[in-house]
């Protein structure tokens, strides 16, 4: 199949690459234009410009975006749909906010443009493994457009969630525990390295050994005995971490629907926590052990 291929990041650029190798046609854009030149060398059909994407597309046309959710995928969208028609489709894979889904979807249909929701996970390792894929929008479309999304996944790694933002709302909720399984290793390791063995230990192995049929066995521990094979004690790093906006999304969704997700939640604070250094909350605790139990405090040093 052909489709147009909007945003060449990490994940765009490899998505392209893995449809290209499947016998699927791609035409290829990104804002910079040396992204496009290097997918052309493997194949893609290069554009300078989303009108001459869509020019180069038959109908009807499929264009996946492939870019950071919130205003920016509003603007390529925008800009784009002026240039389709009816019975074309539009796709959405990058981390957007289902409700944002809704509202795009409605937009579209006035024109008579399809719009599709696609969830994915993967990572830059999906060229390799294959994308775990999360649909949302019409079933007929999605129909349409599954040798795309079969070519992209692994064997039975895609799924048709429902109407749209349903596969944005379940890749929301994928990333929600994500972020609570990668919080528990975290401590566990800390538990470890906190402990007297914790220096005899080496953790690449512990790691290893822990997805050797236990329980806790995954993928997130293949990549931690990566991570440990590389800095045994990852001191070239800062325990500083980021998050995208799913936890938020996820812990917010919570709130709203009346249930109870303790561990994602506190999951989403430890983020919050890493990047602060002498918090006033813990100024506020510290004062407050000393004052009622007279415990120590360290005070700061005076510039």
């Amino acid at each position: 199949m052909q489709l147009g291929m909007v945003g060449l990041g990490k994940m765009g650029i490899n998505m392209a690459r893995r449809l290209l190798q499947d016998g699927h046609e791609v035409v290829a854009y990104n804002r910079t234009y040396e992204k496009t030149e290097e997918i052309a060398k493997e194949g893609a059909k290069p554009t300078s410009s989303l009108a001459e994407l869509v020019k180069g597309l038959q109908p009807p046309r499929i264009v996946w975006l492939m870019l950071p959710a919130g205003r920016i995928v509003d603007q390529h969208l925008e800009e784009v749909m002026e240039m389709l028609s009816s019975g074309d489709i539009l796709v959405d894979g990058g981390n957007s906010h289902f409700k944002d889904d809704k509202r795009r979807a409605g937009l579209l249909a006035g024109r008579g443009i399809e719009y599709v929701d696609a969830g994915v996970s993967g990572g830059i390792w999906g060229l390799k493994v294959g994308y775990c894929t999360m649909v949302g929008g019409k079933r007929p479309v999605f129909e349409h457009l599954e040798p795309i999304i079969k070519s992209l996944a692994p064997p039975e790694g895609y799924l048709y969630c429902g109407p749209s933002g349903a596969g944005h709302f379940v890749k929301m909720v994928h990333n929600g525990i994500e972020y609570g399984m990668m919080e528990a290793y975290a401590e566990g390791f800390a538990l470890i390295e906190g402990s007297e063995f914790g220096r005899g230990i080496d953790y690449a192995q512990v790691a290893h050994l822990w997805n050797q049929g236990s329980v806790i066995r995954s993928w997130l521990l293949e990549l931690a005995e990566d991570a440990f094979g590389k800095d045994p004690r990852l001191t070239d790093i800062k325990g500083y971490v980021e998050d995208s906006g799913e936890g938020r999304w996820s812990v917010l969704q919570a709130v709203e629907s009346g249930v109870s997700a303790p561990v994602i939640t506190q999951a989403l604070y430890e983020r919050f926590s890493s990047r602060q250094e002498d918090t006033f909350a813990n100024r506020i605790l510290a004062a407050l052990r000393n004052e009622f139990g007279g415990h120590a405090v360290i005070r700061a040093e005076k510039g």
